[in-house]
């Protein structure tokens, strides 16, 4: 069996009409679900692209790998889930973004040629890359944000599109009164970009993803990993004008979630992008093109499914559709990710095995507490083999698919670093300060700061489903605040560090000096089996002792 592993950046659970949207329709998506399980409580690791992307690559937590924020290196000689399935016999490839950023001092220090085998599935995340992209091709005056090649800028040449940065003049911009219109400013995201649709980025990795299809011989698995519906929010003809204000939903949020704010929450708020996503100008504008570039990518996504059926690889290919974080769109005050509301670290996650042994649960959900982590344990063991559940975190999801039900987790976790951003400095706060948990139990969603003196947050899902009303405003929960915050420290108690001893060779470990004659604290040898102690018994050789 093949594993494809599709990532969307940035696209919300709920924006998808097998989720209930009330005016995207994405058939395909649907397809997908209609074949497989669409688990409705999945949850990821951290609400920032590469510290997700992390977790979801190595199967463990943020705090474990220690890859909290874009930039920050994943390090050298951790696991990941490349270096698991090949243990298997199943190949691992990339079709697209990671955001990962390599441990150059770690390579050098180790003495890694970076055009070694090693050293490229080192440099990307475990991989071995079909082709890399992380789609942001910005361009300022202290040079370009990613200083790689750009494989898209490169294709877009060819086909004859000019200048230096054609992703920025073409395929996120388009054009007004004969000059450049950045889709950088939310005034153009209502025009189409000016590039043909089957030029622009999200067809233009689905071609990639199935020129690899085509190719390849399996075992494998392959991460197409799209930039889309990430921002920049402008997408090209016929999608840039399919939704309009009139589809655009009034923004969940209350007067009252700005009134004795937590100061995280609250200088999120007043910030550039809060402010920015507080204007309904804005929004009207935005989230039409948000909704636009989520149509295309059902679309092809159908384009790929078709491709799989038409070459009789269906049947033999798990596919998997999620999410590395949401996008808040004016909820709760806020624009982007960053904190912990349900827009922001909730996800879609879909998977279709096309193994007889799931065909029980075919078209249904489930509403288990999923955790991104739990893809590498499902793909370790969809692929013939036993997770290391001593180096990834997760849980296989397959029991689920198969129609089990398995003891599993009371809750999950998020983390949030966000020691890089303005919030921090307006603060005052230290890097080590600049950390958020969350732990949600189904019903109760605590976010807590690692600062000193800050209030948590408190929600309670039950009654309050949109999360508008801060319980921890007040001390009438302190019990349950407590409850939650116990699940922390348990889970911060794990043993993540251990990933060199597996339990059952630790195990296999206790008393084994013994028989290799290492004898502690005995009396006169009677106290162990006799055959412990013969190497030590029996005449003397030789006497050296002096009288």
């Amino acid at each position: 069996m093949n594993i494809l592993f599709v990532m969307y950046d940035q696209l919300r659970f709920d924006y998808l009409s097998c989720a209930g949207h009330p005016h995207l329709h994405t058939p395909n998506f649907e397809r997908v679900a209609a074949m497989g399980v669409r688990f409705t409580n999945a949850y990821v690791q951290s609400p920032i692209c590469g510290g997700s992307r992390m977790c979801f690559y190595t199967g463990r937590y943020a705090a474990s790998h220690g890859a909290h924020w874009n930039g920050f290196p994943l390090r050298v000689g951790e696991h990941t889930l490349g270096d698991h399935l090949r243990k298997v016999g199943m190949s691992c490839h990339l079709i697209g973004k990671t955001h990962m950023t390599v441990d150059a001092e770690g390579m050098e220090r180790l003495g890694l040629d970076a055009d070694s085998v090693i050293g490229v599935r080192t440099s990307e995340c475990g991989f071995d890359p079909w082709v890399r992209d992380d789609g942001l091709w910005a361009e300022g005056p202290d040079g370009f944000y990613d200083e790689r090649r750009s494989p898209y800028n490169e294709y877009l040449k060819s086909k004859g599109y000019d200048g230096s940065n054609p992703w920025a003049d073409y395929a996120n911009a388009s054009v007004k009164d004969g000059q450049i219109a950045s889709g950088w400013f939310f005034d153009n995201t209502d025009l189409p970009a000016n590039i043909l649709e089957e030029d622009s980025e999200t067809p233009w990795l689905t071609s990639e993803a199935i020129r690899f299809i085509d190719q390849a011989t399996g075992p494998w698995c392959a991460h197409l990993s799209y930039i889309k519906p990430h921002w920049p929010y402008i997408v090209p003809a016929p999608y840039h004008d399919m939704y309009g204000p009139n589809h655009v939903p009034a923004a969940t949020r209350a007067d009252g979630e700005r009134i004795n704010a937590h100061p995280v929450f609250d200088t999120f708020m007043n910030g550039p992008v809060g402010r920015a996503f507080q204007d309904e100008e804005v929004r009207a504008k935005v989230i039409p093109a948000y909704m636009g570039l989520i149509k295309q990518c059902d679309d092809q996504l159908g384009r790929l499914l078709d491709h799989l059926e038409a070459t009789g690889q269906m049947g033999s290919t798990m596919i998997v559709l999620t999410s590395d974080h949401g996008d808040y769109l004016g909820d709760h005050w806020l624009g982007e990710k960053n904190l912990f509301h349900d827009p922001s670290v909730k996800v879609p996650m879909i998977i279709y095995d096309p193994r007889e042994a799931a065909n029980s649960t075919r078209g249904t959900t489930c509403d288990a507490l999923v955790e991104s982590i739990d893809l590498a344990a499902t793909f370790v063991e969809a692929a013939g083999g036993t997770v290391p559940d001593h180096i990834i975190e997760g849980r296989s999801l397959l029991p689920w698919l198969q129609g089990e039900t398995p003891d599993w987790r009371d809750y999950v976790i998020s983390e949030y670093d966000f020691s890089v951003q303005p919030v921090a400095v307006k603060l005052g706060l230290e890097p080590r300060d600049c950390r958020l948990f969350m732990v949600f139990d189904g019903r109760y969603k605590l976010m807590h700061c690692a600062a000193p003196g800050l209030r948590n947050m408190l929600f309670d899902l039950e009654t309050d489903p949109d999360e508008l009303i801060d319980l921890a405003k007040t001390d009438a929960h302190v019990a349950i605040e407590a409850r939650l915050l116990t699940h922390l420290h348990d889970w911060s108690l794990r043993t993540s560090q251990r990933t060199t001893r597996s339990e059952d060779q630790i195990k296999a470990m206790r008393g084994a000096s013994n028989g290799k004659g290492i004898l502690i604290h005995l009396k006169d040898g009677t106290e162990v089996d006799e055959k412990l102690t013969e190497k030590y018994r029996g005449p003397a050789r030789q006497i050296h002792l002096k009288d």
